[in-house]
């Protein structure tokens, strides 16, 4: 075999190979710009009416508003959110289901649930991180406490005698209501309800004593003193309520605790579109029906890379791995 049949075969595979990557290029910024090819799927591990549902419908709506197709929620609660993220993790991974992340699915449930059938960090693709929004610790008010110090004195002379309510095992609210349990050593109840929903409803009539929520759920029944605020888990004060203290300043430094939201693609997605569909949900965000409403709420708006959010996922498993083991958070 001479060197020029060498050369000619080399540079005909050569050629072969890069017109192969071309194509396979074109092929993936063509399924990129078509991106949404028809209306895109946003599962939502709860029933409607809580801080999830909330968060995801503004920015579906938004999203709707921007995309040639729109943005569809669809409510898939029970068993902590497995089963919507078993779905979602066998779902194509072509950007059209996505599923709303947030610390119970994303850094709680692979803790509590050893056989879920799915590995949070192999099977999902951080896409971008929504909303953070400040937990807001509440009472009804036939309990006899104006704030946190009194409520935990409270609690301290009957223990075992309130309930709490939750929007379900492993729910930001259960988690935060636990964290402040450890970092005070009440004592309560816990009752894990089907969303905020039903939870809230029963806290309203007195059936429940404590919860802990989203400002988005809480604010307006705050407002209307059909419920009283005693402690916000952010560092600062919130600019809404400018007369609740933080957990930490009424006596337990170090005490932080928010929920956040943000969106999960199938593992698999193509990084490119990834970050496409994160540029779009930085675009909803900007918008001022969003920012505008998140801001009445006290929430801190997201829209960065995904690589960011997955920094931000590993934080949080290891913050609340360690409040899971304290509590003896256990699955349902």
């Amino acid at each position: 075999m001479n060197n020029h049949f060498l050369s000619s075969r080399r540079h005909v595979l050569g050629s072969g190979a890069a017109a192969a990557l071309g194509l396979a290029g074109w092929s993936t910024a063509r399924a990129q710009a078509a991106w949404p090819s028809r209306p895109v799927r946003f599962v939502v591990p709860f029933v409607p009416g809580g801080t999830s549902d909330i968060v995801a419908r503004t920015t579906a709506q938004e999203l709707s508003r921007l995309l040639p197709h729109p943005v569809v929620i669809d409510n898939k609660a029970g068993g902590g959110g497995v089963p919507a993220m078993q779905e979602v993790a066998r779902a194509a991974a072509d950007g059209h289901t996505l599923i709303l992340g947030h610390v119970g699915s994303m850094a709680v449930n692979p803790i509590i649930f050893t056989n879920a059938g799915y590995d949070v960090n192999r099977d999902f693709a951080p896409v971008t991180l929504l909303a953070k929004v400040p937990s807001l610790f509440v009472i009804h008010p036939d309990v006899p406490a104006r704030n946190l110090k009194e409520f935990v004195a409270y609690v301290r002379a009957n223990p075992g005698r309130l309930n709490y309510g939750s929007a379900g095992n492993a729910s930001a609210g259960h988690l935060a209501m636990e964290y402040l349990k450890l970092a005070t050593g009440m004592f309560m109840t816990h009752i894990p309800y089907r969303g905020t929903g039903p939870a809230l409803t029963d806290l309203l009539a007195g059936r429940t004593q404590a919860f802990s929520a989203g400002t988005p759920a809480l604010l307006p029944h705050i407002r209307s003193g059909k419920l009283r605020a005693i402690a916000t888990g952010t560092p600062q004060r919130l600019p809404s309520l400018p007369d609740l203290p933080t957990v930490a300043e009424s006596g337990y430094k170090g005490f932080e605790s928010v929920q956040w939201y943000g969106v999960m693609a199938p593992g698999g997605t193509p990084p490119e579109l990834v970050r496409r569909i994160q540029e779009e949900c930085a675009r909803a965000l900007r918008s001022p029906a969003i920012a505008e409403r998140f801001a009445s709420e006290d929430a801190v708006t997201g829209g960065g890379p995904a690589a960011e959010f997955a920094a931000f996922i590993r934080q949080q498993q290891a913050l609340w791995k360690d409040v899971v083991v304290r509590a003896r958070i256990k699955a349902d």
